[in-house]
């Protein structure tokens, strides 16, 4: 800029010179002025082509730099090179913070939270996917509408007008039913100029494991506070009145009843606890399931035969139906062990003496394995099908406690089932006896001779167990 204008001065300066010079000094009047028209034809030229060229780049600027650059000298095209360094610069800036921008509304649609960003007077500016399930937001044209116009919760509606923060509400979701609820606990949160944060956070599994903590903690006292109330009873009994021989064996032996209940429970609860607090079992250990259906069979026929003696009654009737006499399993024996006698006992246990229970061991189509308890039982009434897995719930409780069950079985079975990968399925009806099946599924079984062996029942002829269709 500096070499323009001393360019233009000298220029000027030159030709002042040399008209007076010649005017004056030579008397040359017409050539002094002709010298002055042409310094002044020369200053007006060069003003118009620089405008010229300004023009040019300023058009091309305002275009917004577009290819190709405009053809400039000098100054002018110092200018361009510089505008279009900047301009790349900045795009490259602006680009920068886009992509940053971009993860970071990436990490947010990631986040299990629902995230909502509220302006001054809370119109919504933007939400993910998790806010728009929680709260019922349908997209881009929500954007700009207030929340308490989309959360007409009560309680939502009190925690916006009190401008609380941090402490949060928990609300029922969009979809919430009685049958499925959905719970979320909401926050705000402030940032910018007065602008709010919120947060909102699906808590219904939460609440549900409190709830069934709660249950859960209940019921054990309750399962407990029965055998020690009997307990306390007949040692108050036995201290305080003077019995006979027999009168105190019989009330030792109902101690002793008592005292192997409490046992029991607290053996299902450790099992339990250890099922869940345990890694899955992998696929390096093969368990042969008809070696341990076998084994299982010989326990639950013990079983019936000790309460068939002691209630004068005919023994159970159990067998074992084996179809696939080499099929392995990968996992855990013990546990599969575990889930298989549970079955087999709860049959015993609530099938009428002289009823049949049938263990038997199939390869399913799918390339899976199927083990199934079978009894003629007087089976379950279908409202209860869904239900008999959990803690401590029972069909019958009388029945339940006669038969010295501790409401834990089907529980144990159902985690060993899940930590197998397998379906624990329940086919029963009234009157008509009740299928409990496990399901392995086909990357936990191996039958070397399954694709070329006849599959032929080794101790029966019976059919196969038909395939089970309420799933829980």
């Amino acid at each position: 800029m500096n070499w323009r204008i001393t360019w233009l001065v000298v220029s000027h300066v030159i030709g002042v010179g040399l008209g007076w010079w010649l005017a004056f000094r030579r008397g040359d009047l017409m050539g002094g002025l002709i010298a002055l028209f042409v310094m002044a034809a020369v200053a007006v030229s060069w003003l118009v082509w620089d405008n010229f060229l300004g023009y040019r780049v300023m058009r091309w600027m305002r275009r917004g730099m577009p290819d190709p650059l405009p053809w400039a000298p000098n100054l002018w095209g110092e200018v361009v090179e510089v505008s279009r360094r900047n301009q790349r610069r900045m795009t490259r800036k602006t680009q920068e913070a886009e992509e940053k921008l971009q993860v970071f509304l990436e990490a947010l649609q990631a986040s299990p939270i629902g995230v909502v960003l509220l302006d001054e007077v809370g119109r919504m500016e933007w939400f993910n996917l998790v806010a728009s399930e929680h709260f019922g937001f349908n997209g881009p044209s929500d954007f700009g509408q207030h929340i308490i116009n989309l959360v007409r919760d009560p309680q939502f509606v009190k925690y916006w007008v009190q401008q609380q923060t941090g402490n949060g509400v928990v609300i029922p979701g969009r979809t919430h039913t009685a049958q499925r609820p959905v719970r979320l606990t909401v926050q705000f949160f402030p940032y910018g100029q007065g602008k709010r944060l919120l947060l909102s956070r699906d808590v219904t599994a939460v609440e549900q494991s409190e709830r069934m903590r709660r249950d859960f903690v209940a019921n054990v006292s309750h399962e407990i506070r029965t055998p020690l109330t009997v307990l306390s009873g007949f040692v108050e009994t036995m201290q305080s009145l003077p019995l006979s021989a027999e009168e105190n064996g019989r009330y030792l032996e109902l101690m002793a009843q008592q005292a192997h209940r409490m046992q029991g429970l607290v053996q299902d609860l450790l099992m339990l606890s250890s099922l869940e607090g345990s890694p899955h079992p992998d696929l390096s250990e093969r368990v042969d399931m008809a070696s341990l259906i076998r084994q299982c069979v010989d326990d639950a026929s013990a079983l019936s035969e000790v309460l068939a003696v002691d209630a004068g009654e005919p023994a159970h009737r159990i067998r074992a139906e084996i179809l696939a006499p080499d099929a392995q399993l990968a996992g855990s024996r013990a546990e599969v062990q575990s889930a298989i006698s549970n079955l087999l006992s709860n049959a015993v246990r609530y099938t009428p003496f002289g009823g049949e229970v049938v263990a038997s061991l199939r390869l399913l189509p799918d390339g899976g394995m199927q083990v199934a308890v079978r009894d003629s039982g007087p089976g379950i009434a279908r409202e209860h099908l869904p239900r008999v897995t959990e803690r401590f719930y029972r069909v019958d409780r009388s029945r339940s406690r006669e038969t010295g069950g501790t409401g834990l079985g089907l529980a144990i079975v159902k985690h060993i089932a899940q930590r197998h990968g397998a379906q624990l399925i329940i086919d029963s009806e009234i009157g008509c006896g009740s299928t409990f099946a496990l399901d392995f599924p086909e990357q936990r079984t191996y039958d070397p001779d399954a694709p070329n062996a006849v599959q032929r029942p080794q101790e029966s002829e019976s059919a196969p167990v038909a395939a089970p269709d309420v799933p829980l």
